[in-house]
């Protein structure tokens, strides 16, 4: 089944902690993947900035609700566990929990939002009723942006030259930390006098070793046939690596092919490119920073 989302994971978390002790978040995130027949796939996927687990980011948003809602408590650092309240709640067999009906417990107003007056002031049931937790919301925002991004970039690339465009992929390599210096590195790009080689880079600074560049800027899949044009021009330069660098994409047929050989080919399409130059700040600059902070424990710690 999918990964449910954090509010259905409100009432099973609950009815997890009915036994009065204390759990810690491992105890409940295994507890209730097992109650969601959660498969080892479901179970690994991670939030798209990779430092999460999605399933255990869920669970931590439902028991930080649960717990505004003074429906569980904290007695002591990384434990928690059900209150009168929660209790009570769970002796009135309800249906499901969910924000909206959390928003009956005065604590959790406070919460959602502490500017507003609970003394007959107007209720929380305008609140957005969101399915993905801050964290997912914040992550899905910022991947938009980055696609948008990489559209962008990739739009802007098919209209410079090819020269442009061999220098950019010569640029990015060195910022990932090929080559010695972008002079060094682009030295001979665009002067090999080989048609299905573009340009050399070191491998690393000593020059110990060197890769191969081919640099498209297509439209079309590329095939199978560009790419065994390459792996010739790399047998008649007794090369071992290169890299296939194109705006577009690579047919299944192409793909297939450059797994099989033995000479080591990289294929790179064009939404890898555009995530390389975004990551490694090639054609793009910083536009603004978000800094999401928590609580420093340690700090609370009385010696």
């Amino acid at each position: 089944m999918p990964i449910p989302d954090y509010q259905s994971c409100m009432l099973p978390l609950l009815k997890h902690l009915s036994d009065g002790s204390e759990h810690t978040l491992r105890d409940a995130e295994e507890h209730l993947a097992e109650h969601f027949k959660l498969t080892p796939t479901e179970r690994a996927e991670l939030l798209p900035s990779g430092q999460q687990g999605v399933f255990k980011n869920r669970i931590g948003w439902a028991r930080t609700y649960l717990k505004k809602a003074a429906l569980l408590e904290s007695p002591k650092r990384g434990v928690f566990k059900i209150t009168d309240r929660g209790t009570k709640i769970l002796l009135s067999s309800p249906s499901k929990i969910d924000t909206k009906f959390l928003e009956q417990f005065p604590e959790f107003l406070d919460f959602r939002d502490p500017t507003k007056s609970l003394n007959g002031a107007e209720t929380q049931s305008e609140l957005p009723q969101s399915r993905t937790t801050p964290e997912e919301s914040i992550e899905l925002a910022h991947q938009s942006l980055r696609d948008q991004l990489a559209a962008e970039l990739l739009t802007r690339i098919l209209g410079c030259s090819p020269m442009f465009f061999e220098q950019l992929v010569v640029e990015l390599l060195v910022k990932m930390g090929y080559g010695g210096s972008r002079r060094d590195a682009g030295e001979r790009i665009g002067q090999t006098g080989d048609g299905g080689i573009d340009g050399i880079i070191k491998e690393d600074r000593l020059g110990l070793d060197t890769i191969f560049i081919q640099a498209k800027r297509w439209q079309g899949s590329v095939g199978r046939p560009e790419i065994q044009k390459f792996v010739g021009a790399l047998q008649g330069q007794r090369a071992q690596k290169g890299v296939f660098i194109t705006t577009s994409s690579y047919t299944a047929e192409a793909a297939d092919y450059a797994s099989r050989i033995d000479t080591k080919v990289v294929l790179i399409d064009g939404r890898q490119l555009a995530a390389l130059m975004i990551d490694f700040d090639v054609g793009v600059a910083p536009a603004a920073t978000f800094i999401v902070k928590r609580i420093d424990s340690d700090y609370f710690e009385e010696s």
